[in-house]
């Protein structure tokens, strides 16, 4: 009884978690479209509100809507106009003393993560964590600030750490390069692995390759 209802779990909880987050993002972008269609409602003539009612109570519009909006800004954000517009209210926006940093910070995470040419979590390695005799899969993520180069030397790399099972919080490090050995298996593969706290094996099979030597630290 106990091995097929384990069995039973391991068939149901990857679909269930599935349809949860997809239930729990369109039901975000069906909320942010309610917001604003309520505002628009507030402040439209009784005969225009009822009308604006029956077209706010259509389900998936305000997904399809709230895509077209996203669709739609980044066409214009790529044209040269819209690129003068972008430029002036990073500058509006950059003289609100607190907003300014809060808005910066997730701008710059923003474009490091979503852009082509961005070096977030470029390649999966080993690192010494948390003390000589052990290892930990960490995502480098680019090189060290100019000033911390300065410091240390040019033959460092910033890595993440995920933990596990939940690997959207972990810790930034600057490890010497030579101290890391550069894994086969891709972002993907290492991400699974560890969620899974590595009961889940990487698809193909990975092959260390050592940038450096691993023996000093």
């Amino acid at each position: 009884m106990k091995k097929y209802f384990i069995a039973g779990i391991l068939v149901w909880a990857p679909l269930a978690i599935t349809i949860w987050v997809i239930s729990w993002g369109l039901g975000l972008l069906d909320g942010v479209y309610g917001s604003v269609m309520h505002a628009i409602i507030v402040v439209l003539p009784n005969n225009a509100a009822s009308e604006m009612q029956h077209f706010r109570d259509l389900p998936g519009v305000g997904i399809l809507i709230v895509i077209a909006i996203i669709m739609l800004t980044g066409f214009l954000a790529i044209s040269f106009a819209g690129q003068w517009w972008l430029k002036i209210w990073d500058k509006f926006v950059n003289r609100i003393p607190i907003i300014r940093s809060i808005y910066s910070s997730v701008q710059q995470v923003s474009s490091t993560l979503f852009s082509g040419s961005g070096q977030a979590f470029s390649k999966a390695l080993l690192i010494r964590y948390p003390h000589a005799d052990s290892w930990a899969i960490a995502f480098q993520t680019g090189v060290p600030a100019q000033e911390v180069t300065a410091k240390l030397g040019e033959d460092y790399v910033n890595v993440f750490l995920p933990t596990t099972p939940n690997p959207t919080s972990g810790f930034f490090m600057i490890v010497p390069r030579a101290q890391t050995i550069e894994l086969d298996m891709s972002v993907e593969e290492a991400l699974k692995h560890i969620v899974s706290m590595g009961s889940v094996p990487p698809n193909s099979s990975s092959r260390l390759t050592a940038t450096g030597p691993t023996k000093h630290f």
